[in-house]
This record gives structure tokens, C-alpha cells and sequence, in this order.
């Protein structure tokens, strides 16, 4: 390589993890980023339209969503299951733009984040204004969060909150542009150079040594392969995982998921559905909660028969122990003992809020258990808190999403996933 020649970098997947890489490190790099999917789609057909075919039996498995909304993949398990997005902006574009801080297991492997929390503070449109704009529905829920000691917290939002047209679609795409993903990072490293290729679906890598010499794609059937200095996996907590895999790099039976449970019941009138998605959340041990209109649960559980329009749903969302597995074929993931306990805790907690909102007790329903959030496959360790590198890995090949995270949250994710790609990226740019 001449002196003057720009080093190369592949960049797998665009969503937290990947928008950060590709924005970063283009221009220190020539930057290539390879997408499975693509362009995103949100969900445009009319929610109540679509529910009045709930009696008909057709959604009969989680895994037609995909019929309506095409970025959108579900896996299942015994238990759980499992959404993520495909496209870009990855899962970013379905997630509901909350950006929490939530490094606490990072910093306890000395791994500081500060400085790159602080540069995103500045650079994404990170906001709790929203609160001036909520629906009657949702003050009334955040008071009585207040008067039952949960001590709610406004959720900071990736919004433009003039924008917001409260029709609480931030699940499955907003319509109006105000919800932030990273589609935007991806755009920006575009206009400096980098080239995108989308529809290519990375499915292993070649290396010698500890040099990554290829990676090889599959885009529309046909086999691809790519070269470059530097290779960031940042294909999700499920498709990173299986890419190593399928390159003979093992991984740990160690994935967590952040189940997701809905407790709902009839409450004529309430429009709940036009609410912010996750407005504010209480912070309990081991989980969140939070008011949350699952759609999943209300297309494909029986229980969820009620108009939108009359139903309260408050959401959990738990710290689940990191026992589990992948392989590209099979979700093997349960819930353990300790994981149902904490579960049943913040279930008792969410029919007392139903209840003093209206809701009798032997009208509450529960939702499907589901989630968003994989991870832990490759966990960081204290041995690796100034390199983010696993000594598994060959030296050239990096990942930068949430596979690389120690524990399970049992919040939302993404902020802290950027944090630490920009952490990454830093390493890569010396």
C-alpha cells in the first residue's frame, strides 16, 4: 500500500452499532457498508382496518407480521418471541427512539463511555420535550405512576417533537419523520464518500492467520466477496453471532433478549393508542415499566380483542438472565426461575396500576412475551476494557453492537450500543 493510499473498512449492518461505525470511520477509511435488506418501509395500512380481520383467524403466528410490515423478522421460541429489524437503519427504525444511558455493567469492567455519551448528547436531536405535547391519557398515567412511589422518568427521545403526530405507530415506523434512526448516520457517511450496498447478506468470513481476507455475501442470489483492511460486524445480537459462527469463531451460549410483557385490559376511551410509545419509565430492579401498545400482542393473542381505542397497557421489560443460544436456525431461549419471579414482582405491579386506572382485576390480560434487544453473545471482559477487541477474533475484525455487551439491561439499548461503537471507532481511527 502506497503512503498516501486511504485504508479500507466493511461495515456489516446500519442499525446502532453500524450507523456509528460507518459515520466514524469514514474518511480515515474508505468505507464500505453491506446491508441485508433494504430500504425501510412503515407500516401504512390502517391499524383499524387490519384489526377487524383479527376473527377471521389469519394471524394465527407472529411471524405474518412480516406480510405487513417487511422490515420486520420474527423468531420464536418455546417462550419468547423474538423481533428484529432488516433493512437500513436495522432495528433502529422499529425501536421507539429512547435514548437511555445504560452502561452501568460496562463501566463496572472499567470501560468509560463518558466522552462519547457527551458527543452524542451534542450530535443527535436527544429531547424530553415531548412531555409538552402528551395526551390526557398519558398525564393521567404519569401521575399515578407518581402517587404509587414508581418514581416515573420522562423518557429521553431520538425525536423532533413538533413533528410528532401522536399516532403512536413509533413501533412499526413513523410516518411523519420524527422519530430519529440511523438511517440518518448511514446518509451522512454516504454524501463523504462511503459506498452502500444493500441486499447483500454477509454469511461468513476467510481469514489466515489473524487476518480477515474476505468476506464473503450472498446480494440476490449470487455469492459476493469483498475485501478490506478492517471488518466491523454490526449485524445484530442474532446475525453477528451466526456470521462467526459460520466462519468457525465460536460464540457463547450466553444471549439475553430483554422479554417484553404486556399487562392490558378494557378502558373505553382512554385513545391510549395515540400515545408516545414509552413516554416515561420507571426504573424497578431488574426491569422497567412503562405504558406500551404491543402490536404484536394485539394482532396475534386472542386475548387482545378490544379496540385500541379502549384498552390501557402497561409494558415490562426485563433483565433476563444470559442463558441462550442461536444458530441461524434455532432461538433457544427460555425464561429461568429468577427470570419468572421478577416477572410475576412487576406483573402484580402492573394490575395495581390497572386497577386504580380503571381497570377491574379480573379483566386484566397479559400479552405475548416477547423482545427486541439480543445480545451477550461475545462479551466483553475486563481483559479487553482498552481494546473492545475479543481475543477471539482475528486482529482485523471488530464487533460493534450489542453481541459485544456483558449483561443483560433490561432497557432500551441503542444509545449506549452507540456509545460504545463511537468507542470503537475511536480505537480504529489512532
Amino acid at each position: 500500500m502506497s503512503g498516501n493510499q486511504k485504508k479500507t473498512a466493511i461495515v456489516v449492518g446500519t442499525g446502532a452499532g453500524g450507523g456509528i461505525m460507518a459515520k466514524e470511520l469514514q474518511g480515515k477509511y474508505q468505507v464500505t457498508i453491506l446491508e441485508a435488506g433494504g430500504s425501510f418501509k412503515p407500516f401504512s395500512l390502517p391499524v383499524q382496518r387490519l384489526a377487524k380481520l383479527r376473527w377471521s383467524g389469519l394471524f394465527f403466528d407472529e411471524r405474518l407480521i412480516h406480510l405487513f410490515l417487511p422490515n420486520m423478522l420474527v423468531e420464536k421460541s418455546k417462550d419468547i418471541v423474538m423481533v428484529r429489524g432488516i433493512g437500513l437503519g436495522g432495528t433502529t427504525t422499529l425501536a421507539t427512539g429512547n435514548a437511555v444511558r445504560c452502561d452501568g455493567s460496562l463501566r463496572e469492567l472499567g470501560i468509560d463511555l463518558d466522552a462519547q455519551f457527551e458527543e452524542l448528547y451534542r450530535e443527535l436531536p436527544i429531547t424530553t420535550e415531548h412531555q409538552q405535547h402528551w395526551s390526557e391519557c398519558t398525564k393521567k398515567m404519569y401521575a399515578l405512576f407518581e402517587k404509587m412511589g414508581l418514581s416515573p422518568i420522562v423518557t429521553p427521545k431520538l425525536l423532533s417533537s413538533d413533528k410528532c403526530a401522536e399516532c403512536g405507530h413509533c413501533a412499526i415506523g413513523c410516518p411523519t419523520g420524527a422519530k430519529w434512526d440511523t438511517r440518518a448516520l448511514i446518509d451522512e457517511a454516504v454524501a463523504k464518500g462511503a459506498q452502500l450496498v444493500s441486499g447483500c447478506r454477509v454469511t461468513s468470513l476467510k481469514y489466515s492467520g489473524q487476518t480477515v481476507t474476505e468476506v464473503i455475501a450472498k446480494t440476490y442470489g449470487r455469492t459476493r466477496t469483498f475485501h478490506a483492511d478492517v471488518i466491523v460486524l454490526a449485524a445484530g445480537g442474532l446475525g453477528t453471532p451466526v456470521i462467526l459462527k459460520n466462519s468457525g469463531i465460536p460464540c457463547s451460549q450466553h444471549l439475553f433478549v430483554d422479554p417484553v410483557l404486556c399487562v392490558a385490559g378494557p378502558r373505553p376511551g382512554l385513545h391510549q393508542e395515540r400515545q408516545l410509545l414509552m413516554p416515561f419509565i420507571s426504573q424497578q430492579e431488574g426491569y422497567i415499566l412503562s405504558p406500551y401498545m404491543d402490536y404484536l400482542s394485539f394482532f396475534f393473542n386472542k386475548k387482545w380483542r378490544l379496540p385500541m381505542t379502549d384498552m390501557a397497557s402497561v409494558m415490562i421489560k426485563l433483565a433476563d438472565e444470559e442463558l441462550g443460544s442461536y444458530d441461524g436456525k434455532t432461538l433457544a431461549k427460555t425464561l429461568s426461575a429468577a427470570d419468572s419471579t421478577r416477572l410475576e414482582r412487576a406483573v402484580s405491579q402492573c394490575r395495581e396500576i390497572l386497577e386504580r386506572l380503571g381497570v377491574p382485576v379480573e379483566q386484566q390480560f397479559l400479552g405475548t412475551v416477547n423482545a427486541g434487544h439480543p445480545g451477550g453473545m461475545l462479551p466483553l471482559t475486563a481483559a479487553e476494557k482498552d481494546t473492545l477487541h475479543s481475543p477471539a477474533l482475528p486482529d482485523n475484525l471488530f464487533v460493534a453492537d450489542a453481541t459485544i455487551l456483558p449483561q443483560a439491561m433490561g432497557n432500551p439499548p441503542m444509545l449506549t450500543i452507540m456509545a460504545l461503537a463511537k468507542k470503537i471507532a475511536d480505537i480504529l481511527r489512532v
